[in-house]
């Protein structure tokens, strides 16, 4: 069966844009802000989706673009603003970042009741302890989350690979099912046996960034496979890190690309900056942090 990201999608901004009016019945409009830096094609499309995906819910929208030369300071200090606004509900700052940024600084620098993308380290570490209360998750592997809900995929005492452990997708994928329970095994470059580890998964999570990496030979029969990666090809079409046709016919559940995880990760978001304008309200101040 091949899971329809943009149908599950659809069905949770439906439920987003129903909250949105919830809230702007009590005078309340969710805000989110979003920092653009240079002018990667990709980050582009990325935003402008964003952007009007946003404006279609009801959410107000501001997009903040600067120079690909653009110095450390400025940035920090535009998200300073950012933390400090109260129109403000959920900061997104677009990767990637020139290099001359520090990726690191930035994200740490955003208050994390405005975390939208989930990937401060307060926040993760919230995840990874499994703690009580609300707080931001990452929104991809919150949309890869709700895919397997959506789909009854058992994950209580499930093997599940994850090939690649990035910060934005593998280590917080690692800490949401480990919560459920699952017995979980990071892939990555350096990994002895790769096909021998995947073959054994009944969950396998790809997000390496690498066009068709996974084959059929490197799947167990009967495998739900969640395809992460989104590759445009010199021919320009768009392809994932599993090759889809092989793999289609031997496993039991498979997310296309385009049209799997895409579509909940932008969902996703949306519906986590909603939660963080809730829980500022509801709390009468940031939930955590700074001010």
């Amino acid at each position: 069966m091949i899971i329809d990201g943009r149908k599950i999608a659809r069905e949770i901004n439906v439920k987003s844009k129903q909250r949105v009016a919830t809230l702007k019945a009590r005078q309340v409009t969710p805000g989110i802000a979003v920092i653009l830096v240079g002018n990667d094609p990709a980050s582009r499309i990325y935003t402008r989706t964003k952007h009007h995906l946003a404006q279609k819910l009801g959410i107000a929208s501001t997009l903040y673009r600067f120079p690909a030369n653009v110095d450390q300071a400025t940035v920090l200090r535009q998200i300073q603003r950012l933390n400090r606004d109260d129109q403000v509900d959920a900061i997104l700052v677009q990767e990637p970042l020139p290099g001359q940024l520090n990726n690191e600084e930035i994200v740490n620098a955003i208050d994390p009741a405005k975390d939208v993308d989930g990937l401060h380290p307060l926040n993760l570490g919230r995840l990874f302890a499994k703690q009580e209360g609300h707080y931001p998750v990452a929104c991809t592997p919150r949309g890869i989350m709700a895919l397997l809900d959506r789909y009854r995929v058992p994950l209580e005492g499930a093997n599940v690979v994850i090939v690649g452990r990035s910060l934005l997708v593998g280590k917080p994928m690692l800490a949401l099912l480990n919560n459920r329970n699952a017995t979980v095994t990071f892939v990555c470059s350096h990994t002895k046996n790769r096909s021998g580890l995947t073959r054994q998964a009944d969950v396998l999570i790809v997000a390496a960034g690498v066009p068709s990496l996974i084959k059929a030979s490197d799947i167990k029969a009967g495998a739900t496979v969640i395809d992460v990666g989104i590759n445009r090809l010199s021919s320009g079409k768009l392809v994932g890190d599993v090759d889809y046709i092989s793999v289609l016919p031997k496993a039991r559940l498979i997310t296309p690309v385009p049209g799997g995880v895409g579509p909940m990760t932008v969902a996703a978001l949306m519906s986590q900056a909603i939660d963080l304008a809730e829980w500022r309200r509801a709390a009468g101040q940031c939930l955590v942090g700074q001010n």
